[in-house]
């Protein structure tokens, strides 16, 4: 059987299950569940207060979860800290004002993959 290189796999690159998050009594979160394949582009909808940047920041490990596990790759990074998610690939640039003022999105981004490899080691 031959596999076809360029196609995108069959099971989700990033999949996070059942995510719960509460501050004191208040549940902000609960029971998010979402699957996002390779070059496949999601957006979260709901009104102010739904929970979907509590939602974003657990999958990107800014904010810790109270319940349900997040699995990139095959690999579960639940309780791993941003930048090691980072190193695997899943990263975040906030909509805030830029990094760097005067680059463009572009030249941000950029700026910021460069700083991954020093010493010819990853960061």
């Amino acid at each position: 059987m031959n596999a076809d290189l360029n196609s995108q796999p069959t099971t989700p690159t990033l999949s996070a299950h059942h995510l719960q998050k509460r501050y004191g009594s208040r549940t902000v979160v609960r029971d998010v569940s979402v699957e996002v394949k390779c070059g496949e582009v999601v957006g979260l909808l709901g009104p102010n207060g739904a929970g979907k940047t509590t939602s974003f920041y657990m999958i990107v490990g800014l904010v810790p979860l109270d319940g349900g596990n997040i699995v990139l790759d095959g690999a579960d990074i639940t309780r791993l800290p941003i930048h090691e998610r980072a190193r695997m690939g899943l990263s975040y640039l906030p909509q805030e004002a830029s990094v760097f003022r005067k680059l463009n999105v572009a030249e941000n981004i950029q700026a910021v993959l460069e700083l991954q490899v020093q010493g010819g080691r990853p960061l």
